[in-house]
């Protein structure tokens, strides 16, 4: 069963990966698009939202939603090193997720006492982090890496990983990843088109995101 809807803005999070279908990974360039976007996005559906260390402002931006958008979990994407993991905490980020891993980055996410997705693109990656006890990751490129029949593949002999594909996936494809049953969620950017965002349009960014929450997980029950 999916998890509960942490009730407040400073409750743990038991599992990225049961949050929501999809989480939508954004990038803000704009520190004043932050909170219009995160409320767009909670009231279509998608509490859980990555906010990725890409830009200047990103930092802010967390903080912004973590203090303005109730409904929102918020959380850090492209966490690369164990510096950022402190910040990004005190920002009021509620789960990490990073695009690769090294032992120096696992040891902080262990030690931030939040969820963390660490990325992993390769069968040694993932029995590595098995092996270490991490069962929850972050499947990155996607696409790139092998796509669905990759996930497949590592669904018998790895049936204890569970997995967040992000990178390349869109409206067409995030179905196909869902029904795996090593996949709880997947992460995208469909919902935020470029020239919504640009245009504040953040009612059509509500319609897509209210449109990416009714997709669910076929491994998981919803």
């Amino acid at each position: 069963m999916s998890s509960p809807l942490p009730s407040s803005p400073h409750a743990p999070v038991p599992s990225v990966l049961d949050l929501a279908p999809v989480v939508p990974v954004v990038v803000v360039d704009d520190l004043a698009d932050a909170v219009p976007l995160a409320r767009a996005l909670v009231a279509g559906g998608l509490p859980a939202i990555e906010v990725t260390l890409r830009t200047p402002v990103a930092l802010d931006a967390i903080r912004a939603i973590a203090a303005e958008v109730p409904g929102a979990v918020v959380g850090a994407g492209t966490v690369i090193t164990p510096e950022q993991v402190g910040e990004v905490v005190a920002a009021g980020a509620r789960f990490l997720v990073s695009p690769g891993w090294t032992d120096g980055l696992l040891a902080a996410m262990r030690a931030s006492g939040v969820p963390f997705l660490p990325g992993v693109s390769t069968t040694s990656e993932v029995v590595a982090l098995l092996e270490r006890g991490v069962r929850e990751m972050k499947f990155f490129p996607a696409e790139a890496a092998g796509g669905t029949a990759y996930l497949k593949a590592l669904a018998a002999p790895l049936p204890q990983a569970r997995f967040c594909p992000t990178g390349g996936i869109g409206p067409a494809s995030a179905p196909d990843y869902l029904a795996l049953p090593n996949v709880g969620c997947v992460g995208g950017s469909w919902m935020l088109p470029k020239d919504a965002v640009a245009g504040r349009d953040w009612g059509r960014v509500e319609a897509l995101a209210r449109a990416a929450a009714s997709l669910s997980a076929g491994g998981t029950c919803r």
